[in-house]
C-alpha cells in the first residue's frame, strides 16, 4: 500500500512537472503574440484582454492536460508522454488560431489585446481557445 502511495506521488509529481511546463510555455506564447510585456500589461495595467487570452490559454492547457492524464492513467510513461504530446498539440494549434483570426480580421488582434478597454475580438479568441482544447480532449477520450 505505501509502493502504491509512493509511485502515485511520483507520477503526481511528473505530471506536475509537464503541467507547469505546458502553462509556461503557454504564457510565453501569449506574451509573444501581444505587445509589449505580459506581466506588465495583467499585473501593473491590470489589462482585461491580456489576462482574458492568458486564462483563457491556462484553462485550455489544463482540460487537454487532465483528459491525457485520466486517458493514459494504467501506463505511466505512455500517459507522460501522451501528456506532454496532447498538450504541445493544444498550444500549437491556440497559436494557429490566433493567427488565423488575426489574418481573417480588421486591425491587428495583438494590438487590440494590449488596449485597456476591453474588446470583443479578445473574447472570440479566448472561445477559441476552450473549443480548441475541448475537440483535443475529446479526440483523446
Amino acid at each position: 500500500m505505501l509502493q502504491e502511495m509512493l509511485a502515485g506521488l511520483l507520477a503526481a509529481v511528473a505530471y506536475g512537472v509537464i503541467g507547469v511546463a505546458m502553462m509556461a510555455l503557454g504564457y510565453v506564447l501569449v506574451d509573444l503574440a501581444t505587445p509589449g510585456k505580459l506581466r506588465d500589461l495583467i499585473w501593473v495595467q491590470r489589462n482585461p484582454n491580456a489576462a482574458l487570452l492568458l486564462v483563457s490559454g491556462l484553462i485550455g492547457v489544463g482540460i487537454i492536460l487532465t483528459t491525457a492524464i485520466v486517458g493514459s492513467a494504467d501506463d505511466l510513461i505512455v500517459g507522460l508522454i501522451g501528456t506532454l504530446a496532447f498538450g504541445l498539440l493544444g498550444l500549437i494549434l491556440m497559436s494557429l488560431s490566433f493567427l488565423l483570426i488575426d489574418a481573417v480580421t480588421p486591425g491587428k488582434l495583438g494590438d487590440e489585446l494590449s488596449s485597456p478597454n476591453m474588446h470583443p475580438a479578445t473574447w472570440v479568441s479566448a472561445t477559441s481557445h476552450v473549443v480548441i482544447a475541448v475537440l483535443i480532449a475529446a479526440a483523446i477520450w
